[in-house]
């Protein structure tokens, strides 16, 4: 599933759901979301 691939990679980064967000210019809450299925944009 994209939502775990997602956390998984940026788990293995070291990288807070904050900080992703921060290095893609969205805000922590889509990446959440992503994160649990919620949402693909």
């Amino acid at each position: 599933m994209l939502g775990e691939n997602i956390r998984n990679l940026r788990m293995a980064r070291g990288l807070s759901q904050e900080e992703l967000a921060q290095k893609l210019h969205i805000v922590r809450q889509t990446v959440s979301k992503w994160e649990k299925g919620v949402s693909h944009s």
